[in-house]
């Protein structure tokens, strides 16, 4: 394959290099495009790198450099501008060819080996399975599986996985809420609490064991509440209260464990196997894949966490106070020590989170991508201090923060709170907006900045929907193909140096820049940047469709702007197919 336009401008660059400075030849020759389309098509600063080294003036480097220039086909215009900047207009036939490399490459135009097939783990949304998906894990998904298809384009070996959070107090919450509301549903009088979870989801899995086994699970309220503490007024809020219905909590947990017997880990089962199935299916139906599901569970029964704790201690980085067992967290810039193992001998959240890392390690990825919300912003520290800790290469993990979406529904905001219940699911934003919508506006702002989301505007069918004006750019070339009715093999011969109006070559200048685009997205783990390019392509193509017919009566010209046009398309199918977005044919 042919070096692409700015393989070929580093190349004459490098040789002009070699004339000028012979010394200098490994300085690494950057090319941008400028923000100014008046400054030309390329520009470097590469005589502003030498001018330290040579002692001289950037612009009289640069002018040397131009000097040098091979001649070239390529370039119909080289010059020094501003503090010695070198702009390069290259010639139009160049800034066209990249239509006869998408037409060749179809589905894989834009893919690299940036990442030379080196195994990345991504692992991605990991929500607790104690109720339905909430559009703020909606977002977490968006992001994971459009960074794990373009990480995959640019050419990394990718596993999707997701960490199920199945072992701890959160599950034992659940399991309990779900056989309250049985009890209840059984006419068994027994206080709900506020701090249990409250959503209808609870009573349909409470309604599914009646279903199932009638009355062989009720109890008698008296055993229910035996032992348990008094609760503080409803509306009390304060740091006691709180603490006083977490301990009638955990009373009631411990006597439900104890009157169910052998019948609580079913009860446990099936409201996690319920929630599971349910996140399941609702992540496939939006297009998120997994092909790991990791079960937090397995950790302790294959003493993997036992393990990790006791090579922590073996390395010098524990130390017992109280009873229990500490990490010196501080020591690698954690604000506190942490606990990993409690006076009781129970293994604490973070303890697990650890031998987790130690498995990811183990299982040999070379890079390990971490996406979690952006609230978990002080765990980097103290993950990357135990994973130094226990002999292992922090460096190969890395963490992209995902903040929190807002969403707007007639200009209220929605309450997230999962244990009241009062929250909006993925599956009715999905079915509201579509999943479209959905995986594009999730995608139009960098992961770490806020969200809101625009109802409004994600449904509207109007060119401010970015979504809706992408698609529409795909399905308005695949009508003029149609009406075209040629053999699309044949555009590959078609004669491109008739695209020459300035709306033509602005199209091909942007279709050159994807290539260029999949890597830096790749390296930034940014999916966001594949967003606003494809806006801006659609942008031009709208411009161009509007202001020019496509199918002139000159045939030569006809196939030559049905072939630009093909090329786009394409190139709109790689982008939105990363996004995970459709590409509908007709509006």
């Amino acid at each position: 394959m042919p070096l692409d336009v700015k393989s070929q401008l580093t190349a004459l660059l490098q040789q002009a290099l070699a004339s000028v400075a012979p010394t200098a030849t490994d300085t690494p020759i950057q090319l941008e495009r400028p923000r100014d389309p008046t400054h030309g098509d390329f520009a470097t600063n590469l005589a502003m790198q030498l001018a330290k080294a040579l002692k001289k003036n950037p612009r009289e480097i640069a002018q040397q450099l131009v000097n040098e220039l091979p001649v070239s086909a390529l370039v119909t215009k080289a010059e020094v501008a501003g503090a010695g900047f070198i702009n390069f207009t290259l010639d139009a036939g160049a800034k066209t060819s990249v239509v006869k490399a998408v037409l060749a490459e179809g589905e894989n135009f834009g893919r690299s080996t940036l990442g030379g097939w080196q195994k990345v783990q991504v692992e991605f949304v990991s929500a607790n399975p104690t109720g339905p998906l909430h559009v703020g894990h909606g977002r977490g998904a968006a992001y994971g599986a459009s960074l794990s298809n373009l990480l995959t384009f640019a050419g990394w070996d990718v596993t999707r996985e997701y960490y199920v959070n199945d072992a701890g107090r959160q599950m034992d919450i659940l399991g309990l809420s779900t056989w309250l509301r049985y009890l209840e549903q059984n006419g068994v009088d027994v206080p709900f609490l506020p701090n249990a979870y409250q959503g209808d989801y609870v009573r349909d899995m409470a309604k599914q064991m009646s279903a199932a086994h009638g009355t062989k699970f009720v109890r008698p309220a008296a055993d229910v509440l035996a032992g348990t503490p008094g609760l503080p007024d409803a509306e009390r809020a304060d740091d006691e209260a709180k603490r006083q219905r977490d301990q009638h909590l955990d009373a009631l947990i411990a006597n439900a464990k104890t009157l169910l017997g052998a019948d609580w880990p079913y009860v446990h089962q099936h409201a996690l196997s319920e929630q599971l199935a349910d996140g399941r299916n609702d992540l496939e139906e939006f297009g998120v894949h997994f092909d790991v599901w990791f079960s937090e569970q397995a950790l302790f029964d294959t003493g993997l966490v036992a393990r990790c704790v006791d090579l922590l201690e073996k390395n010098g980085h524990l130390y017992v106070q109280n009873g229990a067992r500490w990490f010196r967290s501080t020591t690698f810039g954690d604000e506190k020590d942490r606990v990993v193992q409690r006076e009781n001998g129970l293994y604490t959240y973070f303890a697990s989170d650890i031998a987790y890392h130690l498995n990811k390690f183990e299982r040999g990825f070379d890079k390990v991508i971490n996406i979690w919300g952006a609230d978990h912003h002080g765990y980097i520290s103290r993950v990357n201090g135990a994973i130094t800790a226990l002999g292992l290469d922090a460096g190969k993990l890395q963490v992209a923060l995902v903040q929190f979406a807002v969403l707007y529904r007639n200009g209220q905001k929605a309450s997230m709170s999962t244990r009241s219940g009062e929250f909006v699911t993925l599956r009715e934003l999905r079915s509201e907006v579509g999943n479209d919508a959905c995986r594009f506006f999730y995608a139009l702002r960098k992961s770490d900045q806020h969200l809101d989301f625009d109802l409004d505007l994600a449904k509207s069918q109007t060119n401010e929907n970015p979504v809706y004006y992408i698609q529409y750019a795909h399905a308005r070339i695949c009508s003029v193909v149609n009406q075209w009715a040629g053999d699309q093999a044949t555009l590959e011969d078609a004669n491109l140096s008739l695209l020459s109006n300035p709306r033509e070559l602005a199209i091909a200048s942007k279709l050159t820049e994807f290539r260029d685009l999949i890597d830096n997205a790749a390296r930034e783990l940014a999916p966001h940047l594949i967003a606003f390019y494809l806006k801006d392509l659609a942008g031009e193509f709208h411009g161009w469709y509007n202001a020019e017919r496509m199918l002139v009566d000159d045939a030569a010209m006809r196939d030559a702007r049905v072939a630009l046009a093909v090329a786009v398309r394409q190139t709109i199918r790689n982008g939105l197919t990363i996004l995970g977005v459709s590409c509908p044919e007709s509006m």
